[in-house]
């Protein structure tokens, strides 16, 4: 009995002290998550992370670099903003690179369900990596933030193909979307 109410003067006398000298922030839960998530981060080869303010682990930047597919030799940068809530609420994830896919609009958001409806508490950063990995090798036409890619991906996959080639080289693709993105 007499060790618990020691343990308890003890913790009491860390927390003054820290108080007076000074003030040593707290670390939310969403700061603690992210960083037992990047601790456990095992990123594929063709994947990179940066981070722009090595102080700040709740905005950061995943790198793509696909090895086979439509998109074979590219780079595909995404921000990752980690919200107070996390691991409540999925990070903010946007592509900063202009790209040509189905699942990936001119404001470079992203489609992923992980993103959105099927996020769950238990998933993490490294869940996402895969995600977007996946998006690259597997392009879905069938949820399409990206419509006119979506449709010439199931009606014409050479056209696709060489369109995708053409906007990763930075040129225009002749479509209206593409025009738009490069602007």
């Amino acid at each position: 009995m007499i060790k618990l109410f020691s343990l308890k003067q003890q913790k009491k006398d860390e927390e003054g002290s820290a108080r007076a000298g000074g003030s040593q922030k707290k670390a939310s839960a969403a700061q603690l998550r992210i960083t037992k998530d990047l601790n456990e981060l095992n990123l594929p080869k063709t994947c990179n992370t940066e981070f722009p303010d090595s102080d700040d682990l709740l905005n950061f930047k995943l790198i793509i670099c696909p090895d086979e597919g439509f998109y074979r030799g590219g780079r595909f940068v995404f921000s990752f903003k980690v919200g107070p809530n996390y691991p409540h609420e999925p990070p903010k994830v946007k592509c900063e690179t202009a790209v040509y896919h189905p699942n990936i609009d001119l404001e470079g958001n992203v489609c992923l369900n992980i993103l959105r409806e099927d996020w769950k508490p238990v998933l993490t950063v490294n869940s996402i990596v895969y995600g977007l990995q996946y998006l690259f090798l597997e392009p879905n036409p069938e949820d399409p933030l990206n419509k006119e890619a979506a449709d010439e991906l199931q009606s014409n996959r050479r056209l696709f193909e060489q369109h995708v080639q053409r906007a990763m080289r930075g040129g225009y693709v002749g479509s209206s979307y593409f025009e738009r993105c490069l602007k």
